[in-house]
């Protein structure tokens, strides 16, 4: 998470234009109907959001302005499809904001890089193992889960970086050279969590997860006289 006085005039117009537009097209998208007639969906969405803020609560705060907290927004994608895990990541920030522990003025910029892109990478992930349509579990788990969350954290950090660069706000660490190794001291928890979770869920509440094919993956397999001709 990025402080406001680390971002520059424009890239936080920048950042509202991207984020506003993309948070009307997720309310736009949102199935209301099947979400005001099932209880359960209406659950899991305010748990995600509680869930998502209370993550997001515990963080690093650094003098620089910038913030370090695991996102979560992969498990949060696949269990509620992305439109709604989209709102679900803007109520946690709007929860922050009413705490005082996030700027409104930086609240666009970090909305696109918090919720918007992990969010992105996540469906392009779960859409490319829907098409190939594999009847193994533990693809769905590694890419969807695993894979995904530690792509979108990657492309989040290195978004972020390229922000505070040009903005030119934000002194770069003599320590730069050696980034990529500390890359993975934040890759794999990230990946580590969401996955974690993800199979919890697929083991537990195959049910809960909008991207889960369980007819797929959860069939008994065919025997030769049962296998369509």
């Amino acid at each position: 998470m990025i402080a406001a006085e680390l971002l520059s005039t424009t890239s936080q117009v920048v950042g509202w234009l991207i984020y506003l537009p993309l948070l009307c097209w997720a309310i736009w998208r949102a199935p209301w109907v099947e979400l005001c007639s099932d209880q359960r969906r209406q659950h899991l969405l305010a748990g995600t959001a509680l869930a998502l803020f209370m993550l997001w609560l515990v963080r690093r705060d650094f003098d620089s302005g910038l913030s370090y907290h695991f996102v979560g927004m992969t498990v949060v994608t696949l269990l509620l499809d992305w439109p709604l895990a989209i709102l679900a990541g803007f109520v946690a920030q709007l929860g922050l904001l009413a705490l005082g522990r996030h700027d409104l003025a930086a609240l666009g910029v970090n909305g696109v890089l918090l919720v918007v892109i992990p969010v992105w990478i996540t469906e392009v992930c779960a859409l490319w193992v829907e098409k190939k349509q594999p009847r193994n579990l533990f693809v769905y788990i590694f890419f969807s889960g695993f894979f995904a969350a530690a792509l979108a954290t990657l492309v989040c950090i290195l978004a972020a970086f390229s922000v505070l660069w040009l903005d030119g706000l934000f002194p770069m660490p003599p320590w730069l050279e050696d980034f990529v190794g500390y890359l993975w001291l934040v890759i794999f928890p990230e990946a580590f969590i969401n996955g974690m979770l993800v199979t919890a869920l697929v083991v537990f509440y195959p049910d809960w997860l909008e991207t889960f094919n369980r007819t797929r993956y959860l069939a008994a397999p065919w025997n030769d006289d049962d296998r369509p001709r």
